[in-house]
C-alpha cells in the first residue's frame, strides 16, 4: 500500500493540514446549530421575568401583588394530589397556598377557586398574606 505524503500530514498532529482539516470538520458539526440568546424581562436586573407557564397550567391571580406569581402546573393537576403552592415570584419573600385534591379537580374543571396564602413578614411590605383566585 503506497502512502502519500498529504496521510502523514494529517496524521501528524503539529500539521497546517491537520488542523485546517479539524477546522473544516468542526464548522460541518456545528452548520446546523442554532444558538439562542434571550435577554430577560424589560432589562431591570432585580425583576426577572416569570416563566410562562406549560401547556394546560393555571394561573392564579394575587391580590395586593407585589412580584408573587401563583401557578399549578398541568402535571399537579393531574395528579390530583394536595399541594403546596410557593407563590415567592419575584417578591422578596415567599408565601405558601394549600390546595387540596378536591380544590384542583375544580380548578382543572375550570371553576373559580379563591385561597388565603399564609401570613409571611417582609422588610418592604410588613407582616401581611394575599388571596390567590383562579379561574
Amino acid at each position: 500500500m503506497k502512502h502519500r505524503e498529504t496521510d502523514h500530514k494529517l496524521l501528524d498532529p503539529e500539521s497546517q493540514e491537520r488542523r485546517a482539516f479539524t477546522l473544516k470538520s468542526i464548522l460541518a458539526l456545528l452548520s446546523g446549530v442554532t444558538i439562542t440568546i434571550a435577554g430577560c424581562g424589560d432589562g431591570d436586573a432585580d425583576s426577572p421575568a416569570a416563566p410562562s407557564p406549560g401547556a394546560g397550567s393555571v394561573v392564579g391571580s394575587v391580590s395586593a401583588n407585589h412580584g408573587h406569581t401563583a401557578t399549578i402546573t398541568s402535571a399537579e393537576l393531574m395528579a390530583n394530589n394536595a399541594i403546596a403552592l410557593q407563590i415567592r415570584g419575584s417578591a422578596t419573600h415567599p408565601h405558601t397556598v394549600a390546595v387540596s385534591p378536591q380544590e384542583l379537580s375544580q380548578i382543572g374543571a375550570g371553576q373559580r377557586v379563591s385561597k388565603a396564602s399564609t401570613t409571611n413578614d417582609s422588610p418592604d411590605a410588613g407582616v401581611h398574606n394575599h388571596t390567590v383566585t383562579f379561574n
